[in-house]
């Protein structure tokens, strides 16, 4: 097992959301991937999407459905500041994972994270797990109290 993957289940433990990491045995690196990988809609695919503050530099994570796009607009209203995407390097140097298997949790450095109303509503949702074939199910409510999301409407 990979250590970003024994990361997240650490990490999980440590926050005390009981979670599953399961192997797919294909990718899950898309929102398209990982919907046919799990059977689940989706709308259900958490999008962990990795940006940095223009004006802090801060790492800010933001958590969205894979039916969805951000709008940028109304995340800079909603972060306080204009975003800019990091890049794959920046993505694995600051959080520990590749893009496609970024967590919300298990992070290297500790994001402020938000997540979109519209997974909120959903019953459960999938994660990436920290690596590009591993996800683990769970219950929205359970993701924010656990991650300290601020729930915001994200997207478009």
């Amino acid at each position: 097992m990979s250590k970003s993957v024994r990361r997240v289940e650490r990490a999980a433990s440590e926050l005390g959301l009981d979670i599953t990491v399961k192997r797919m045995g294909e990718s899950t690196r898309t929102a398209e991937d990982a919907a046919a990988a799990c059977g689940c809609d989706i709308a259900q695919i958490v999008k962990s999407l990795v940006f940095k503050g223009r004006d802090s530099s801060d790492l800010l994570l933001l958590l969205v459905s894979g039916a969805n796009q951000v709008d940028m607009d109304r995340a800079a209203q909603v972060t306080g500041e204009p975003l800019d995407r990091a890049d794959a390097n920046e993505v694995r140097a600051r959080t520990g994972f590749a893009i496609g298997g970024v967590s919300p949790i298990g992070h290297l450095e500790a994001p402020k994270i938000w997540i979109d109303e519209t997974l909120v509503a959903l019953p459960t949702v999938w994660a990436a797990a920290g690596a590009p074939d591993a996800v683990f199910e769970v219950a929205p409510e359970a993701l924010v109290e656990a991650t300290g999301a601020t729930e915001a409407k994200l997207s478009a």
